[in-house]
């Protein structure tokens, strides 16, 4: 429990409470493994692990090691989608008609150095994940009827963190005629595919941890309270 200056207690910040992009929502999210990356995470190629895995182990070590958020690249397009997104929640929530409820971070149940940012909680059991794309991904989405794979997995993590039973895809272009403007399919939570996620995010974790531990040995002479915190979280 941290005390105030006039040394009366203050509780803890509550990560669900917080604002998405803030930077009390980025602290919190540091150095973990976060559902909207699982994609990355479990990347692979014909002949192994996918560079985007590699690529998302350096950025985590990185962080974990500065304490610093990474950076980020955004383009116009993401955006554009990061703007788009209240109106999709709202036109959402008149579609199904069913109200929204925002949150900021929600850490893994079991898995303490993981997480998810949802778009939104719906109801006790429910939730919504926003994609506001370009219009030619939106409208493959509209013709195709399926949701991309690398949401999927998204979803299914996002549902193990939040102990969710069902999770609505929601794609938006307002730049289409009216009817065309939104996409929503229901995804129900599948049990046996967050097991396999959660066994990978733990073996990703504890890769990690084994390159802190080879940098701790070879640079800093042994274990630091860094390395402890690592192995706990697991």
């Amino acid at each position: 429990m941290m005390l105030a200056i006039d040394n009366t207690e203050v509780p803890p910040i509550d990560p669900r409470n917080l604002i998405q992009g803030s930077e009390e929502w980025k602290a919190a999210r540091l150095g973990k493994v976060t559902a909207s990356r699982i994609s990355d995470m479990i990347a692979r190629t014909k002949t192994g692990w996918g560079a985007s895995r590699a690529n998302y182990m350096s950025e985590l070590l990185c962080e974990r090691l500065t304490g610093t958020p990474a950076e980020h690249y955004i383009s116009a397009p993401m955006q554009y989608g990061t703007e788009m997104e209240s109106e999709a929640r709202a036109a959402y929530s008149f579609r199904t008609d069913s109200d929204v409820e925002l949150i900021g971070f929600v850490p893994h149940p079991t898995i303490a150095m993981a997480g998810c940012s949802p778009d939104g909680l719906v109801g006790g059991d429910g939730g919504i994940e926003i994609k506001c794309p370009n219009t030619a991904t939106h409208l493959e989405t509209l013709l195709s009827g399926t949701i991309p794979a690398k949401h999927t997995t998204q979803i299914q993590f996002t549902m193990g963190c939040t102990q969710r039973q069902w999770w609505d895809f929601v794609s938006y272009d307002r730049r289409v005629p009216e009817p065309m403007r939104i996409f929503l399919r229901r995804v129900e939570r599948d049990d046996l595919m967050i097991a396999q996620l959660e066994v990978m995010v733990k073996e990703f974790l504890a890769e990690l941890v084994g390159k802190i531990t080879d940098l701790e040995q070879l640079y800093c002479g042994g274990q630091s309270r860094l390395m402890e915190e690592l192995r706990g979280s697991i």
